[in-house]
């Protein structure tokens, strides 16, 4: 009999010991049984026989980890604080029954003929001089201006990663991107390309998957799922929109896929390219970088500054009116989405709250309804205040449905289209709706941070962009960068073709109008104010309870609070009551802590850590 410990995938348990009669490589999925349920599991290593009984493992599947993708688990588990269940479950394992015999044993070298492109692409001097410099560094940033032609040094890139027998992940930070991205890519290197997303079908799931076991896949593009794929002979990791929080996930494990990708490359010694227009600070000062100023387009942008609060204001309407007369095309930013906005009784000052979370309704005019966009918890919108019964209820903040309904009311004859999640829920409708915008059939897209993403908006030459002091004044250390970052992407969205105005409601323009068009500067002042107490000079952690019982949560949080105060080395910046207190009627609780090391910080907590911690090393909300 042969004994193995197993780690059980998606799940918070520390590994089990099976037994069975078969020898079994390690890596290898398997099935098990656990409290009556029939589980999957990896087998870690080989046990000694235990003094306790032990369960058969039921199913040895033909599906393998290599020991890189282990090796990545354990660290994504060290470094993160979950479990290795947790880790592993993120990957996608090697199919072993399509592997030849002679394959390499760390499944490398599967289909790799040279292919040859007669490449179209054309660098000039200057793309040429950044894909050297690129070349020349394991990680490295790629600091380029919207239109400065970073996707076609990308190209470049995998071409020459082809050539050398090699594949490359492309990274995006949301499907979004994809439609388009993947049109130019398919264009140029038609079979040898892959998207993968979490919105594919079934069917699209198990031919790319063919295509990526069978090695026929050269490039893997995606968002940060795309990482996790069982891809053989890796040499370059490309993360595009760096800066981008959507890398971040937001459940556990609460892993960085940018930060994972710069592990990966030291892991499987390949090459990391890092690129944006917007750079995050932490990018910019750790690894070395190239500037590309300036971009293909010639036409003139003109900023605008118009002090007011979030609202379409008269002056902007009548820009809207010039273009739309024009029959020329505008786009309208907000950075909250739908109507993340709560009903207020003018009478009384109440606040419809959620029944289960401390924190207002959103009112969605769709669907006529108010949504708590923590728990979906949903119900129609009120005619009178539920504390006062007064008819006066108004909601506070401007979100895309009204705006789109403004607009609409204001020019009858114009085709306004609402870009956000709540509206573009698959890829099909996002292809379509970017389609009827670049054909001209639609005269004004509404939308939130999908609408900075990195699209291709041909005629454009009209930007609104509103809100800028809600972002700006955000409890967030990266207020700034965040908000100047997102003015930078939507403004890089106009003036394509020809010359364009960007119009931005603000109070602080001589902030804006001190680094729009300098961000390195920014990058360069930013330090300055990081220095000794953020990221990238500092590590951050949040840790986070919740639980039914208020108390319970309380409790466990002031237990690890004072554990942890042993540790001198790690500074406890706060501990508390989250911003929002209940969440799915749930009571939330914080600890934030600060330290120069993150090992310290990890330290720190394993040796405290209670029951109900989770853990958010390298934390981005701390709403």
């Amino acid at each position: 009999m042969q004994y193995y410990y197993i780690s059980i995938l998606g799940s918070p348990l520390e590994p089990f010991t099976y037994q069975s009669e078969e020898i079994i490589a390690i890596g290898t999925k398997v099935s098990v049984k656990m409290r009556n349920r029939v589980l999957f599991g990896v087998i870690l290593f080989e046990a000694k026989e235990p003094d306790f009984k032990t369960n058969a493992i039921l199913d040895i599947t033909a599906f393998k980890y290599s020991s890189k993708q282990i090796l990545l688990a354990k660290f994504i588990s060290s470094y993160y604080i979950c479990a290795l269940g947790d880790a592993l479950n993120l990957m996608l394992p090697y199919d072993i029954s399509t592997l030849s015999s002679g394959s390499h044993t760390e499944y490398g070298n599967q289909n790799n003929e040279i292919l040859e492109y007669h490449s179209k692409i054309i660098l000039s001097v200057k793309q040429q001089e950044a894909l050297i410099f690129l070349q020349k560094y394991k990680i490295s940033l790629l600091f380029g201006d919207t239109g400065s032609g970073k996707t076609e040094i990308y190209m470049k890139y995998f071409e020459a990663m082809i050539a050398e027998g090699k594949r490359s992940i492309f990274l995006m930070p949301e499907i979004s991107l994809t439609p388009q991205m993947s049109k130019r890519l398919e264009e140029h290197f038609s079979d040898s390309v892959v998207m993968w997303h979490s919105k594919l079908t079934p069917k699209k799931k198990k031919e790319a998957l063919a295509k990526i076991y069978n090695g026929e896949a050269k490039i893997i593009a995606g968002p940060r799922s795309a990482l996790f794929l069982p891809i053989k002979d890796l040499g370059l990791i490309v993360v595009d929109e760096e800066h981008d929080d959507s890398y971040k996930s937001s459940s556990r494990p609460r892993y960085n896929a940018r930060d994972i990708a710069i592990y990966m490359g030291k892991l499987y010694n390949a090459t990391v390219v890092l690129g944006s227009a917007t750079p995050s600070l932490s990018s910019y000062v750790k690894f070395p970088h190239i500037r590309l100023k300036g971009g293909h387009f010639s036409a003139e942008k003109s900023f605008i500054y118009e002090k007011n609060v979030e609202s379409l204001s008269p002056s902007i309407l009548q820009y809207l009116e010039d273009t739309l007369e024009k029959k020329e095309q505008s786009i309208v930013f907000l950075p909250t989405r739908a109507n993340f906005k709560y009903l207020i009784c003018q009478d009384c000052g109440h606040t419809i709250k959620c029944e289960f979370c401390s924190v207002g309704m959103s009112v969605h005019q769709h669907s006529r309804a108010l949504k708590c966009h923590y728990c979906n918890f949903t119900q129609a919108i009120p005619q009178v205040c539920p504390e006062c019964h007064s008819p006066h209820l108004t909601s506070s903040r401007l979100g895309t449905a009204e705006a789109v309904l403004n607009i609409k009311e204001a020019f009858s004859n114009a085709v306004v289209e609402q870009f956000d999640r709540d509206v573009i829920t698959t890829a099909n409708k996002l292809k379509k709706a970017l389609k009827r915008f670049n054909d001209k059939e639609s005269d004004i897209l509404v939308g939130t941070q999908m609408l900075s993403k990195g699209h291709d908006y041909h005629g454009v030459t009209l930007a609104v962009v509103l809100g800028m002091d809600n972002m700006l004044n955000m409890s967030d250390y990266r207020a700034r960068e965040k908000a100047l970052s997102s003015l930078i992407q939507v403004a890089g969205r106009s003036g394509r073709a020809k010359d364009a105005k960007v119009i931005i409601q603000t109070f602080n323009e001589d902030f804006f109008k001190e680094y729009i068009g300098k961000y390195e500067e920014f990058l360069e002042s930013e330090k300055e104010f990081r220095m000794e107490l953020y990221p990238p000079y500092k590590k951050l952690c949040r840790i986070l309870f919740s639980d039914k019982n208020g108390l319970k949560a309380r409790e466990e949080m002031q237990k690890m609070r004072d554990a942890l105060t042993a540790f001198s080395n790690v500074e406890i910046v706060g501990a508390g009551k989250c911003a929002i207190e209940r969440v799915s009627n749930k009571y939330r609780f914080e600890i934030l802590l600060r330290s120069d090391k993150s090992t310290d910080i990890i330290k720190a907590i394993k040796a405290t850590k209670v029951d109900l911690a989770e853990i958010d090393m390298d934390p981005i909300e701390f709403g």
